[in-house]
């Protein structure tokens, strides 16, 4: 009797503990999450107010006037309708473009087999190790001598192939049965049609998380932008509001430039609620496997 009692007594202790680190984990959790959410709330928040409410002191969170002519006002002052269009063109050809490569070589390293496969992927990988400030100066020498500078091209091109996107897919694919591939073979189909029928179908977790990253780094691009992008026709959305704040000649307008920072955010929230399910699931399944 004693000892089912310990038994029992030990259960219980076993299960206060768990539900207390539940509550703590869930109480930090919270926090960080806040903590993540205040500037965009804060953002947000100042998006609505006027310019005097902006510089007022002690600061109010809740607008005292809310004035949500900022928006129009901030749409129509920097063009960036006109930069909306060039940030959704160059976003979405190069998510599309790095889908294709990086799906295509994936399957190459992970699925084919020919000599010297491991060591041309090792090779290919390694360039994720070179930090890209590096290749600024090259790259706008080729872009120049390619007649490029100034236009779309120059910021679409050389994002069009990715070796960590590269590296993502192949440790996607090792992780799929190979059997699935005897079979399509059993019924006739060739190395491509195999990766676009069967292959690439089974992928989509590591395509969509892929694509969300993909897109957040085109959208928010900056630097290589500022660089390759002179005229005001082909710029993107960060160059627009980075050179909204140069164009009042008296106090900063931050309540419009939180309303133009909103415009900007918004596309990026919306691709991460669409693929957030798909998302999750990449990141799990991701790298469980490390051979092929």
């Amino acid at each position: 009797m004693a000892s089912a009692s310990a038994n029992t007594g030990g259960r219980i202790g076993q299960k206060q503990t768990k539900i207390l680190m539940d509550i703590l984990v869930y109480v930090v959790l919270s926090v960080v999450g806040i903590i993540f959410i205040m500037p965009f709330a804060w953002m947000v928040a100042n998006s609505f107010k006027d310019i005097r409410g902006i510089y007022q002191y002690p600061p109010t969170f809740i607008p005292e006037v809310w004035r949500f002519e900022n928006y129009t006002e901030a749409w129509t002052l920097t063009h960036f309708d006109l930069g909306f269009l060039n940030s959704a063109i160059v976003a979405a050809a190069v998510v599309l473009g790095q889908l294709f490569t990086a799906s295509l070589a994936g399957y190459s390293f992970a699925r084919l087999r020919y000599p010297g496969r491991d060591k041309i992927f090792l090779l290919y990988i390694s360039l994720m190790m070179v930090p890209f400030t590096v290749l600024l100066i090259p790259l706008y020498v080729q872009m120049r001598a390619f007649g490029w500078v100034s236009t779309l091209q120059a910021v679409i091109i050389p994002f069009l192939f990715t070796p960590w996107g590269t590296f993502m897919m192949r440790q996607f694919m090792v992780t799929i049965p190979r059997e699935l591939e005897d079979a399509a073979r059993i019924d006739g189909c060739g190395f491509f049609r195999t990766y676009w029928l069967i292959i690439l179908p089974l992928t989509k977790p590591a395509l969509a998380t892929l694509a969300i990253f993909t897109f957040v780094n085109t959208w928010n691009s900056f630097q290589w932008p500022l660089i390759v992008l002179g005229k005001p026709k082909v710029k993107t959305l960060p160059l627009l509001l980075a050179s909204f704040q140069n164009q009042s000649g008296m106090r900063t307008p931050w309540h419009l430039i939180m309303a133009a920072a909103t415009f900007v955010v918004i596309p990026v929230l919306i691709a991460f609620i669409v693929g957030q399910k798909y998302y999750v699931r990449g990141i799990v399944t991701t790298g469980i496997k490390g051979g092929g």
